[in-house]
């Protein structure tokens, strides 16, 4: 119950008679052997109530309505926080609380005096809690019971037996509890608790402490026990336990072996449920499932059950259980806790049951219904379950389409995600000097935009291996100049371009364009480092701003190649100069010389300055005709078309032309920083001592000292790599 209201109600009269108003909600319930004392449990305690108040006077009205009692803490005799469950045994009151961490059994002896005193506290026993994923629902009630060796309990209580009180058979007592139980006939409680496990504690051994006997695995919510034979005089031969999902456990005295001795048989089995209450007579049980009430036959129904027509049962085929055979329906609803069965002389059971909207309610089974009407259905009721099974079928089919594509989309990603540790693996297990299978390869071209030019590069990604790259890949490009300017504070600065990537299969290859340098910028040469990055969260489709801080780092980043822009890539070509004229105007030359002899004046007589810088670069012609594959006719020209043509660093340069003036092998253009510049190519003679050797000479001139030292080393680069190579 989670209500402070708790109505009383006579099962002679059926007639609601009080109505008491507990301190806090009311948890469990248990009356004593007497029946003159209640015990209610509340979360913080036990109250005690004296049943005669409860009892109205032969004077009372009852059209007047119930009489409703508000019980204070002046009834309290037992103080105790998160009591779960009572039990009465004699004059010995039992409490079972969950602690932070276990679960404790604790015995009080209650007042004869008066109902008001508090009980005396006479022992606690503890079973520590099991890991919080088996501890299962700690909210649910706990199920205490007590069971007495042989005719115990029938000698030592009123006519009719308490309830949660069960007279077994000595085999099976004394199996179950021990010897030392049975002879001292010591009453056994049996605790069945929210995590599964169903544990004992003899009450009259010195010493004794709280021991598992099975475990359900499941949430306990009934313990009861049956007769077996006919001959077992009120004593039951069999003792069951039900979990919430349904599982249950039978346990009965096994047969003696050739020594005399044998234990007890365990028979595990499994009724649909869930199981919300119940309740069982000498070998039904009878459970709620809250949708519907079933009656259980623990027995093969061929052989008949007690009481039925008199008709008398071997006991070979009583001590057969049946494996709990198929449920029958009892058609009712809504039933949310179970009373003891009683049963008529005429074999009539009567169930008391108490409905989800706190009504409650008497169920009678007669005695033909039992075997053959409950079976037996109308017409109308046998469609409607047909109706219920083809939606019941549907709805497993949706579910097991809703599964199907959850186990494909698992088994998609699964396969997405092999085809990233073997792209890992490729990328990863090769040295810097080999080519990857995965590479990038660049070109560069100046373009003009919105009046202003700028240098771009197109990189082209290669897929030359076997496997896809989808989803969650990211191409990512960051330039670094290696060097900058004077005013720029000696420090580069670098900047980084992110290009995620689709469905890119073997043998594909993705262009991405991206700015390198403006007109005017001479911080050459610059640096392309190409890198592939995975990002699981970009994997699993989710977005990175709504990422988990710690999440948003899971990815890895996986080298490419490096490529390198330098002046040659990023020299502007412009036509040769004329030829000079044989013939020249004398207004010309007299113009000229008046403009030098100025520019001398202003210099103060002294000579001027150069307005240019040189740098060359010598190297065999033969092995240059051998390495590179020149021409044998023109090597001057071929030389210099070479140079601007070669895809050095991993970067070719988009020219529509190379112009050249055909003779003197010279190539005019303008540097990034917008200086002039000029290439010139011949071939020298050097004396060497043994013969003379004939050398390319590659000549570099311009006014710009930065663009000459980065052509210089341009040109060495170029020649160096494949001289090498060769």
């Amino acid at each position: 119950m989670k209500t402070e209201l708790l109505p009383v109600t006579s099962c002679l009269v059926a007639v609601l008679q009080a109505v008491l108003q507990m301190p806090a909600a009311v948890r469990d319930l248990v009356v004593s052997h007497d029946e003159q004392l209640l015990f209610v449990a509340c979360w913080s305690g036990v109250y005690c109530v004296n049943i005669q108040l409860l009892v109205p006077s032969f004077s009372h009205d009852a059209g007047s309505g119930p009489t409703e009692l508000k019980i204070s803490t002046e009834s309290l005799v037992a103080v105790a926080d998160r009591v779960s469950s009572l039990l009465v045994v004699g004059s010995v009151l039992l409490t079972l609380c969950r602690t932070d961490a276990s679960w404790s059994l604790t015995l009080y002896q209650t007042q004869r005096t008066s109902q008001s005193d508090p009980c005396d506290l006479l022992a606690s026993f503890s079973l520590p809690l099991v890991s919080p994923k088996v501890q299962g629902d700690t909210e649910s009630r706990c199920v205490l019971v007590c069971v007495y060796p042989g005719d115990l309990l029938t000698a030592s209580s009123p006519p009719r037996p308490p309830r949660s009180h069960y007279s077994l058979q000595p085999l099976l007592f004394r199996r179950l509890f021990g010897a030392e139980a049975a002879l001292s006939k010591s009453p056994v409680v049996l605790c069945g608790l929210p995590d599964g496990r169903l544990s004992f504690l003899p009450l009259r051994i010195p010493g004794s402490r709280l021991r598992i006997l099975h475990s359900l695995e499941q949430s306990v919510v009934f313990v009861g026990a049956s007769a077996v034979m006919e001959t077992d005089a009120g004593c039951a031969g069999c003792l069951i336990a039900l979990g919430k999902q349904g599982r249950a456990v039978l346990i009965r005295a096994g047969r003696a072996g050739l020594d005399g001795g044998g234990g007890a048989r365990f028979t595990l089995g499994c009724v649909p449920g869930p199981v919300e209450c119940a309740c069982m007579d000498q070998s039904r049980v009878y459970y709620s499932t809250g949708s519907d009430l079933l009656m259980v036959d623990l027995w093969d129904g061929s052989s008949g059950t007690v009481g039925r027509q008199g008709d008398m049962v071997d006991e070979a085929s009583r001590s057969n259980p049946a494996a709990l055979v198929t449920p029958i329906s009892l058609n009712v609803s809504g039933v949310a806790a179970l009373h003891q069965p009683t049963c008529s002389s005429a074999g009539e059971v009567q169930l008391l049951s108490l409905s989800v909207r706190g009504r409650l309610q008497s169920i009678r089974l007669p005695v033909g219904t039992q075997e053959d009407g409950l079976s037996k259905r109308p017409s109308s009721q046998v469609g409607r379950s047909v109706g219920d099974i083809l939606s019941a079928i549907g709805d497993i089919c949706e579910r097991a389409s809703v599964l199907k594509t959850i186990i494909r989309s698992k088994n998609q990603i699964l396969k997405q995600l092999n085809q990233v540790m073997n792209i890992s693996f490729l990328l990863s297990n090769r040295s810097e000097s080999d080519l990857k299978p995965v590479r990038c390869r660049g070109s560069v071209r100046w373009s003009r935009l919105l009046q202003r030019d700028s240098l771009n590069l197109t990189c082209v990604l290669e897929n030359l291996s076997p496997f896809v790259l989808e989803r969650g890949w990211t191409l990512s490009v960051t330039v670094l100049p290696l060097s900058c300017p004077l005013e720029a504070g000696g420090e580069a600065s670098s900047m980084n371009y992110s290009f995620p990537l689709g469905a890119f299969g073997p043998g594909e290859s993705v262009e991405v364009s991206l700015p390198v340098a403006a007109a005017g910028d001479a911080s050459f040469p610059v640096t392309v480092t190409c890198s592939l990055l995975f990002s699981l969260w970009r994997f699993l489709g989710q977005e990175e701003a709504t990422a988990p801080l710690d999440l948003q780092s899971a990815c890895f980043s996986l080298p490419l190649n490096t490529l390198t822009v330098d002046w040659l890539h990023a020299l502007r070509l412009s036509d040769p100069p004329a030829p000079a004229r044989s013939s020249s105007n004398l207004a010309d030359l007299l113009q000229g010389f008046i403009s030098s002899r100025q520019l001398q004046c202003r210099g103060g007589g002294q000579a001027s300055r150069p307005e240019e810088y040189s740098a060359r670069v010598r190297v065999s012609s033969e092995l240059l005709r051998d390495a590179l594959g020149l021409a044998p006719g023109s090597p001057r020209v071929s030389l210099l078309e070479w140079l601007l043509s070669e895809g050095c660093g991993g970067v070719k340069t988009e020219r529509k032309g190379i112009k050249t003036d055909g003779s003197s092998s010279v190539i005019c253009g303008s540097a990034p920083d917008n200086a002039a510049v000029k290439l010139t190519a011949e071939e020298v003679n050097v004396e060497e001592k043994t013969k003379p050797l004939v050398t390319m000479e590659v000549q570099v001139k311009s006014s710009s000292v930065a663009a000459v030292c980065g052509l210089h080393y341009a040109l060495l680069r170029r020649i160096q790599v494949h001289t090498l190579r060769s």
